[in-house]
C-alpha cells in the first residue's frame, strides 16, 4: 500500500543519537513510514533499528545493508520506499513535530485536490551544540508562500543561501523517473542529491516552517573542517559529478531563473573545494585545485569564465600565498558570521 511519505534515516554507528531522530517522526500519522537503514554499523545501531521495527511494525522498517556510505542509504530508501513523497533525515538530526504536522496536512490536502507538487520546501535550523545557539536558513524571500509555483516565480538566492537536502521533500516518482543513483562510499553526496533533480522539478510549494534541525558540533561530522580537508578528494568527486550532471547552457535556454540557482549551487561547490584545498596547506592539494578548475575549463569554457568572475570565486583566487591566506581567513570569518559550520 502506498504511503503519503517515506522518511529514510541512513544510519552508521548512530546508537548515541538516532533515537531522538526516530521519535521526532513517530507521530507523523498512519499514512507515513520510516525506513531505518543500517549501513553496516559496528555498534548497536542495527539492534536499535530492529527494536523500533518490532515495536512499530506498521510504521517502521529496519533495513540492513553492507556498508555503502550515506549515498547508498539514500538510494536504498528510494528503492524500498512506499511513500508518494520522500524525505531524508540524517540520524543525528530531527524534525519539529508541530511543523511536520502542518506540512503533512498540507500535502494531504493537495493530494486530495489532485495537485501535483514535485518539491516541497521548508526552512531548516542550524543547531550548534558548541555554544547552544541556533540559526535558521529561511527561504521566505525566495519562494511565494503556500502556493504552487515554478522556478520562474522565484527570486534570486543570497550569497549564503542555497537549497540543501534538509530543506526539501521530493516526489518519489520523480526521483525514480530520473534514475538518480548516488555514489557509494562518498561523503557530500547530499549536494548531488539536491542538484540532480532540479531540471525535472516543475512545481514547487514553499511553507515558512522551521522543520529540520541540523545538528552541528560533533568532531566526527563530515562538515568538520579537519574532516573536510581529509576527505577533500570526495568533495572534488561530487563537484565533478555535479558539473557533468547537466549542461547549464541548455538549462539557461529553458529557464533563466533555474539556471541562476543551479549556477549558484555549483559555484558554491567550487568555492568550498578551493577553500579547503588551500586550507590544507599541502602542495599536492594546490595542484588539485588547479586541476579542478582545469577540469571545468575543458568541460565548458563559457561556464569556467563565468564562474571564475563571480565575486566569491574572484576573492578566493587572490594571487600567491597571501591570497590563499586571505581566502582561509575570509572563510573563517564567514563561518563565524553565518554560523554554518
Amino acid at each position: 500500500m502506498e504511503k503519503l511519505i517515506t522518511f529514510a534515516i541512513p544510519c552508521y554507528n548512530s546508537e548515541k543519537y538516532m533515537e531522538k531522530c526516530i521519535r521526532s517522526l513517530l507521530d507523523a500519522g498512519d499514512d507515513t513510514e520510516i525506513l531505518i537503514i543500517n549501513d553496516g554499523s559496528k555498534d548497536r545501531t542495527g539492534e536499535i533499528a530492529d527494536s523500533y521495527a518490532e515495536k512499530y511494525p506498521d510504521k517502521i522498517t529496519a533495513i540492513h545493508q553492507e556498508n555503502g556510505g550515506h549515498g547508498e542509504g539514500v538510494n536504498q530508501g528510494i528503492r524500498k520506499g512506499r511513500g508518494m513523497y520522500y524525505k531524508v533525515v540524517d540520524s543525528d538530526d530531527y524534525l519539529d513535530p508541530k511543523a511536520l504536522d502542518i506540512l503533512l496536512n498540507r500535502i494531504r490536502e493537495n493530494v486530495k485536490k489532485n495537485v501535483i507538487v514535485d518539491m516541497y520546501v521548508t526552512n531548516y535550523v542550524y543547531d550548534h551544540v558548541a555554544d547552544n545557539t541556533q540559526r535558521t536558513m529561511s527561504y521566505k524571500r525566495i519562494f511565494p508562500h503556500e502556493r504552487v509555483c515554478s522556478w520562474e516565480d522565484t527570486k534570486n538566492f543570497g550569497i549564503s543561501q542555497y537549497l540543501m537536502m534538509h530543506s526539501v521533500v521530493y516526489r518519489t516518482e520523480l526521483l525514480r523517473k530520473i534514475k538518480i543513483e548516488l555514489p557509494k562510499h562518498t561523503f557530500y553526496v547530499d549536494n548531488l542529491y539536491m542538484y540532480w533533480p532540479f531540471p525535472s522539478v516543475k512545481t514547487i510549494y514553499y511553507m515558512d516552517l522551521d522543520l529540520y534541525y541540523y545538528f552541528i558540533g560533533r568532531d566526527d561530522q563530515s562538515i568538520n573542517e579537519k574532516n573536510m580537508i581529509k576527505r577533500i578528494d570526495q568533495q572534488i568527486r561530487v563537484t565533478k559529478l555535479m558539473t557533468n550532471c547537466h549542461d547549464l547552457n541548455q538549462i539557461k535556454k529553458q529557464s533563466k531563473k533555474l539556471y541562476k540557482h543551479m549556477f549558484h549551487e555549483l559555484s558554491m561547490m567550487y568555492t568550498i573545494s578551493t577553500v579547503f584545498l588551500f586550507a590544507s596547506k599541502d602542495p599536492e592539494n594546490l595542484k588539485k585545485e588547479k586541476e579542478l578548475w582545469e577540469f571545468l575549463k575543458e568541460k565548458d569554457k563559457w561556464l569556467y569564465r563565468k564562474m571564475r568572475t563571480t565575486t566569491i570565486n574572484a576573492l578566493t583566487h587572490l594571487p600567491g600565498a597571501p591570497g590563499r591566506w586571505l581566502t582561509i581567513k575570509g572563510y573563517h570569518f564567514a563561518q563565524r558570521v553565518f554560523k554554518v559550520g
